[in-house]
């Protein structure tokens, strides 16, 4: 199963939506896609969908699907990392009315060359080869995620133990 958040920003995100629902008819995906749409208009009609889903729902689905699809918002591609998924993450762009800058452009950009940990898509047409080969582009992905709680453990027993040396 795919499963596809927008979030709840109040600008639509048409653009993936539509691009998820075209490659469901087309067959480039045959498994189950299910959709959160948010505010976006286009209503998907190959797809399973729901304007908004609760957190419960949400986790669910992320943790059911073989692959997540996110917009770039920090809380929705966390969701999978943390449960050692890769996602493929679709930043809102400013050009196409789907947020009021291009933040997340610019904070996926940054993810994506400090940590390694996404799949990149900004332009939505190179979502048919990354679904397509998305087991591929994960096997590439050196994939360590490790807690803040953990390194700070670590950090801290080193700090210690070079106060007793």
């Amino acid at each position: 199963m795919i499963f596809v958040t927008v979030g709840t920003h109040e600008q639509q995100f048409d653009r993936l939506v539509k691009q998820i629902d075209l490659l469901k008819k087309s067959d480039v995906i045959t498994e189950e896609v299910m959709m959160q749409t948010g505010f976006s208009t286009y209503e998907p009609r190959y797809c399973k969908w729901s304007k908004l889903l609760s957190f419960k729902e949400m986790q669910t689905y992320v943790a059911e699907a073989r692959i997540v699809i996110t917009h770039g918002g920090p809380s929705s591609f966390i969701a999978p990392l943390q449960i050692g998924k890769i996602p493929i993450v679709v930043p809102r762009q400013k050009k196409f009315d789907e947020h009021v800058n291009d933040h997340q452009v610019d904070f996926c950009k940054e993810v994506k060359e400090r940590m390694g940990n996404i799949i990149l898509v900004e332009e939505v047409e190179q979502l048919e080869k990354v679904i397509s080969k998305y087991d591929e582009y994960v096997k590439e992905i050196p994939f360590q995620q490790q807690s803040n709680n953990a390194r700070f453990n670590e950090k801290l027993e080193t700090m210690v133990g070079d106060l007793w040396a």
